[in-house]
């Protein structure tokens, strides 16, 4: 379907997934980073165009009636994520390997449109207690938010086997190291 390597990757909420992400595309050249496109409100440090594509869900409803995504979800009420076509079109006419940061549905529903083109990560971590602390000392989110992602979670953390491989992220130097070497295999093969 594709001459490109896709890597997926997925995590719950705060298992650390985007930081991961930004560090491999740093190391790897090669990658295009998809910017999915969102309805929740830009935070602090965010870019419009780097980390998301921040819309009303008016506007994402219109994408979805012109089928122009490739997959999306409503994450959280209220809060649309999805991966644009035009982003995996603009990865293949700069013949770059596309590298894609989204949700654990969002990452089984890309696993299955690219299939063997795609390698499909799970980033983990040993349990809720460290993804609460990381999404309290983020502070963007409130408590009826975090307790609402730490439920999500815990579903989420039941799908990680349908995934090609889970990299432990209690540590974050090793987990880079770990992302870093399965990517790099997947990429040479």
């Amino acid at each position: 379907m594709l001459n490109r390597k896709v890597i997926i990757i997925s995590a719950p909420s705060g298992a650390g997934k985007s930081t991961l992400v930004n560090l491999l595309v740093k190391e790897f050249k090669s990658l295009f980073f998809s910017v999915s496109v969102t309805t929740r409100k830009i935070r602090s440090g965010e870019k419009d165009g780097k980390d998301y594509h921040f819309i009303s869900i008016n506007e994402f409803k219109k994408l979805i009636l012109e089928d122009k995504l490739v997959e999306w979800e409503e994450v959280y009420k209220g809060d649309f994520k999805g991966t644009l076509k035009s982003e995996i079109d603009s990865a293949i006419s700069k013949k770059r390997n596309i590298i894609f940061d989204v949700d654990v549905k969002g990452g089984l529903s890309l696993k299955k449109y690219f299939g063997k083109s795609g390698l499909s990560i799970f980033i983990n971590v040993s349990n809720t207690n460290i993804l609460k602390k990381r999404l309290v000392n983020r502070g963007t989110e409130s408590d009826n938010d975090i307790n609402e992602r730490l439920s999500k979670a815990k579903k989420e953390f039941s799908l990680k086997n349908k995934f090609d491989v889970i990299i432990e992220n209690n540590d974050l130097s090793n987990a880079l190291r770990n992302l870093k070497n399965t990517v790099q295999r997947f990429i040479n093969n």
